[in-house]
């Protein structure tokens, strides 16, 4: 008979499995559970929301402060007006490009280290992966930093963006784990056709491990999208070579210094300019985050499966 119920733990089960009759219990809690994370959310996208409206409206209505949760009078102009500022799209392109390069040796070299670490033929592998995980441990600082990078000369040059980081002690742990997971009865039977460490790395491993490689390769991207103390500290004599939130960090504060100043002067003019530079600096900021957030939902399948299956084993 169907429609009869059975009781499991304090809820009402049909025979069939296909309903569960929640107590007024679960009920309070399902509701507060939902509305705190919708107030979570919410809280979370607002700012990003109320930021993108600002620069899609006129700017008028922003200096007004009329924009409150709908656009109104919608342009790009905003965004056009930015090709004007001075060597933006230049510190775009120096972002994109430490991105894409450094986020891609990042994930190879990390990669293969984590497959050989994971190999008991490899010379005193203990030491070398004990080593590896100090290095997490300890920092010298940050003038010891600067001096190491002074001697090598990674300085005033693009580089240094990209050496410093190509490897990484926490992904390469990620990815051992997660290789380790991996039955090794796959491999042992590359080894009985014949195949060689890099050919069983670069045609079983490297394929098996996508999960964990695309969950390195967003930490990996937006470590890099958003650095700019390497651009601050190590090629400050190069303006060529700043980086997008670098260029950013200067417009904000040049924008503070002329707000400071316009303060104390009271002179209207000066007041609504002041604000268009703020509307300025809201189109900025919507230009730095609108990149990684198009990435991160194609990559959102893969993370969290890696990021756990990375973290089963220590």
């Amino acid at each position: 008979m169907t429609g009869l119920g059975v009781k499991k733990d304090g809820k009402k089960i049909s025979e069939s499995g296909d309903h569960i009759k929640l107590t007024p219990g679960d009920i309070v809690f399902n509701i507060l559970n939902y509305a705190f994370f919708a107030i979570f959310t919410l809280s979370c996208i607002f700012p990003f929301y109320y930021i993108f409206i600002n620069t899609i409206s006129n700017p008028e209505l922003v200096t007004k402060g009329a924009i409150t949760l709908i656009p109104r009078q919608l342009t790009i102009a905003n965004y056009v007006s930015m090709g004007s500022v001075n060597d933006l799209w230049t510190s775009v392109g120096i972002t994109f490009a430490r991105t894409l390069l450094g986020t891609a040796l990042m994930v190879f070299v990390s990669s293969l280290a984590g497959y050989l670490v994971t190999k008991k033929e490899m010379w005193h592998r203990q030491f070398w992966y004990r080593f590896l995980v100090i290095t997490m441990y300890f920092n010298a600082g940050l003038i010891p930093w600067y001096l190491n990078m002074s001697m090598l000369g990674l300085t005033d040059t693009f580089a240094a963006y990209i050496i410093p980081g190509i490897v990484s002690p926490y992904n390469i742990i990620l990815v051992k784990t997660y290789i380790e997971s991996i039955p090794g009865e796959i491999e042992e039977s590359a080894f009985m056709d014949g195949a060689s460490y890099w050919t069983i790395f670069h045609k079983i491993i490297w394929p098996l491990s996508k999960p964990i490689l695309a969950t390195i390769a967003i930490f990996g991207a937006v470590g890099h999208w958003n650095s700019f103390q390497d651009s601050l500290i190590l090629n400050a004599n190069s303006p060529t070579l700043y980086t997008l939130q670098h260029r950013l960090y200067i417009y904000l504060n040049q924008s503070s210094n002329i707000g400071a100043v316009i303060g104390s002067s009271g002179d209207a003019g000066n007041l609504a300019s002041s604000l268009n530079t703020k509307i300025i600096q809201y189109t900025i900021s919507m230009v730095t985050i609108i990149p990684i957030l198009c990435v991160y939902p194609f990559m959102q399948r893969y993370f969290e499966k890696g990021l756990m299956l990375g973290a089963v084993k220590g």
